[in-house]
């Protein structure tokens, strides 16, 4: 019965039991049934305080894996090592009722069995009803099932629960567990302390195994044997004016092992316990990279994984060549104008003006201005801060050149005057998609020797009187168009220059 790690007191107790039974064959005095009754009740009161100690680690217990379910497997394999020790014990239990009813009950007066001296109940019960084996059997599962929730935590192990055969003297013949503790000769007092006794082991069984399974919820996940302090920042871009901020702290990792780590599903090597992630940025604006840590657990147990992401911006590297001079903005046409900030997504800029209207978004915008002045675009990003801001001169539309046949001067053939029916104003050589109406004019046809015909038109129009006359055009007739007056996207009437045609 003994053995395991007891305290000194239950040593004694022991010791003193197997004192005791010795002195059975002799005589069973009152004083030595009164040692007996008073060790039951030293090794209940045992029983008691380990069972108060083992509520408050289960408590505390439940307490820590609040705070870390994933090692939940511990409280639980602690949970079955109370399941399998109440197994044992209530057929201990179940035993002294029934060893305690063949004993006439409890004799109050001396507060023990009233038949404790009686040397035939044990054996009776326990030997020839077979009982003390089937406690044999359930003492040796019991260990079994215990060790084996410690797994590899058992190893040094020795419960003091146990039902090896004590050691024969010498010379004496070798008796088997089952008839040292409950054979021929053995007082019922005797009995009931024995499997007092196997209480108070199978409950120290159980400490102990609570105990050692508690210790794994506090112990290191990885092995841990170097450190750096590192600063992580929200974001690796910053544009002056912004607050930079970074997290700053200790950590630690194991040296002597590699992790296996990943971004995005594909590996990246490591070296002396540390992953250097290399990539070729693409494609302007925010991005995230993340992926997954994993290391070997230190207990045998599954893979450990960690998740990391850190976010950084990406740039399209350029030089910015501003042309001070041909900052211009035209009335009556959509003045198309692109935003854009390094190291700041476009979604996140807002732009707005004064001296007109601007429209659009993801860095494209158009413009619209309807008075000659200035204008001012600014930028501003998060938190109204102003990126940049850019200023415009506000101007009009430069005046188109008259034209008719495609000629606005000089000589063409009569052929091409006679085949006109419009006065066109045309503005060349200009970026933007600007359309001229002529709305007047006045035609001159001076033919060699005669009088100058003079007709007016008000549109670009020729008249029905105007084409009869340039019908009638000959090699050496002059055709002047005058007081041209076109209308342009902004709407003002514009004067513009004559046009002197000499027929050939």
């Amino acid at each position: 019965m003994a053995g395991g790690k007891e305290t000194p007191r239950q040593r004694m107790i022991g010791i003193l039991y197997l004192v005791l039974l010795g002195l059975i064959a002799l005589n069973v005095p009152e004083n030595l049934l009164d040692a007996f009754k008073n060790i039951t009740k030293s090794l209940d009161a045992s029983t008691k305080n380990v069972n108060t100690s083992l509520q408050s680690t289960y408590s505390a217990f439940e307490a820590k894996i609040k705070a870390q379910p994933d090692k939940a497997k511990y409280l639980n394999a602690a949970k079955e090592a109370k399941s399998i020790t109440a197994d044992l014990n209530k057929y201990i239990e179940d035993l002294k009722v029934e060893l305690t009813e063949k004993g006439g009950g409890i004799n109050k007066e001396i507060d023990d069995i009233m038949a404790r001296d009686n040397l035939d109940i044990s054996s009776e019960v326990m030997i020839n009803g077979k009982k003390a084996d089937v406690l044999k059997d359930k003492i040796e599962a019991t260990r079994a099932k215990l060790l084996q929730l410690l797994g590899k935590d058992a190893e040094g192990v020795n419960f003091s629960l146990n039902a090896d055969a004590p050691k024969a003297n010498t010379g004496m013949q070798q008796k088997s567990w089952q008839q040292a503790y409950f054979g021929e000769g053995i007082p019922l007092g005797a009995t009931i302390t024995t499997l007092a006794k196997i209480q108070a082991d199978t409950k120290n069984a159980e400490n102990e195994v609570v105990k050692k399974l508690y210790s794994n919820v506090d112990k290191a996940e990885v092995t841990l044997n170097a450190f750096r302090a590192v600063a992580v920042a929200p974001s690796s871009y910053v544009l002056a004016g912004q607050q930079f901020k970074a997290d700053i702290y200790l950590t630690a990792y194991d040296s002597h092992t590699n992790p296996t780590i990943t971004v995005g599903g594909s590996p990246v090597p490591t070296k002396d316990g540390i992953g250097t992630y290399t990539t070729t940025a693409s494609g302007e604006g925010k991005h995230t990279m993340s992926g997954e840590l994993v290391v070997k657990a230190v207990d045998g147990g599954p893979d450990k994984r960690y998740t990391f992401s850190q976010d950084y911006m990406v740039a399209r590297p350029s030089a910015v060549v501003s042309p001070d001079k041909m900052n211009v903005l035209y009335i009556g046409v959509a003045n198309p104008v692109s935003v854009s900030a390094p190291g700041v997504p476009t979604s996140s800029l807002n732009v707005s003006m004064s001296g007109g209207s601007i429209s659009g978004s993801a860095g494209h915008y158009t413009v619209k201005v309807s008075n000659v002045g200035a204008a001012k675009i600014t930028v501003t990003g998060e938190k109204g801060m102003v990126l940049g801001a850019s200023d415009f001169r506000i101007k009009r539309i430069p005046d188109p050149k008259a034209q008719f046949g495609g000629k606005s001067g000089g000589s063409t053939s009569a052929a091409n005057l006679r085949a006109q029916d419009r006065l066109f104003a045309k503005l060349d050589n200009f970026d933007f998609d600007a359309k001229f109406n002529v709305t007047r004019f006045t035609v001159l046809i001076i033919k060699p020797r005669q009088d100058a015909i003079i007709y007016s038109g008000s549109s670009g129009e020729l008249t029905g009187a105007m084409k009869s006359a340039l019908n009638t055009v000959t090699p050496g007739t002059t055709v002047v168009f005058k007081d041209i007056v076109a209308v342009g996207p902004d709407g003002t009437p514009r004067g513009l220059d004559a046009i002197v045609l000499s027929a050939n």
